[in-house]
């Protein structure tokens, strides 16, 4: 284990996510100090060899980079309104859920009160921080995360994004937003198929290789996209993209049609507004424009 003297860490928050990071700065030998508003969470910490603060303001006076791992937003104001000058001249990296405004918010009132702000996106679970496939986007100071990347790295593989502090909150929730339609898509389909007595089971095996091979699909929609013409050929149309028959047919298993009709809408305002020869594509424009 080596022992890094001169990056003193405290962690605030210590549920499942918390005390994942924490664990992983205690295993690597960074000298870090835990602080959880209920006690008994950091137990297993200490007994890893961590230091236990009883209160925030300890936690925060003890470390030069402190790192938030709270609920939301008014818990992070909560937990450091009332210590902003122990946190004057010291560094903290709030991986909090946020919104990119929020993310903002919190960079300027950092500058106000003289700290140094870095906002990070997790997109791992607990249980993978540490591992192959975590990742961690981070934006605001970067001086701040060229100086600790050796340590952020322990995480995942962490990106930088720039200056901008909401940017890795926003790459955050628009990953996110991929991710949950393309789960509610697949529970659309184990919906589908269960009155006919196939298991979910059975439909994972089949939508798992067929959906990771239409992931190949998604930078050619971006190229077409960036390049603004929705008449590339090679697309498939927006006609025939049409899902009246995917509508009907869940409708005649008996289950709710409302994921598949959300899509059926930003198709349709696309053909009413006579692109509908156009690739799928342009269903952004629809989604960009709300109706």
């Amino acid at each position: 284990m080596t022992t890094h003297d001169h990056a003193q860490v405290s962690v605030l928050g210590l549920g499942a996510m918390g005390s994942a990071l924490a664990g992983a700065l205690v295993r690597a030998g960074y000298a870090t100090t835990v602080w959880n508003r209920s006690p008994g969470k950091a137990d297993d910490l200490l007994a890893q060899g961590a230091s236990v603060a009883a209160t925030a303001g300890d936690a925060v006076r003890a470390g030069e980079l402190v790192i938030a791992c709270l609920l939301d937003h008014a818990s992070v104001h909560e937990v450091l309104d009332p210590l902003c000058e122990e946190l004057t001249g010291r560094t903290l990296v709030n991986v909090t859920t946020t919104s990119p405004a929020q993310a903002r918010e919190l960079s300027d009132w950092a500058a106000r009160a003289g700290i140094t702000y870095l906002d990070a996106g997790i997109m791992a679970v607990p249980q993978m921080i540490g591992r192959p496939g975590s990742s961690l986007l981070y934006s605001g100071s970067a001086a701040a995360f060229d100086q600790y990347k050796p340590l952020l790295d322990l995480w995942g593989a962490s990106t930088y994004f720039g200056d901008d502090a909401g940017l890795a909150s926003l790459y955050d929730l628009a990953l996110l937003a991929g991710m949950y339609v393309m789960f509610a898509g697949f529970l659309h389909g184990v919906a589908m198929v269960a009155p006919a007595g196939v298991t979910a089971g059975e439909f994972a095996t089949m939508a798992t290789p067929w959906l990771t091979a239409m992931t190949g699909s998604f930078q050619g929609f971006a190229a077409v996209i960036d390049g603004g013409d929705y008449t590339v050929e090679g697309q498939q149309s927006l006609v025939f993209s049409d899902q009246s028959d995917l509508l009907a047919a869940s409708a005649d298993q008996g289950i709710s049609t409302e994921v598949v009709a959300m899509l059926q809408r930003l198709i349709q305002r696309q053909i009413d507004a006579g692109h509908g020869a156009e690739g799928f594509a342009r269903i952004i424009e629809s989604i960009k424009q709300p109706g």
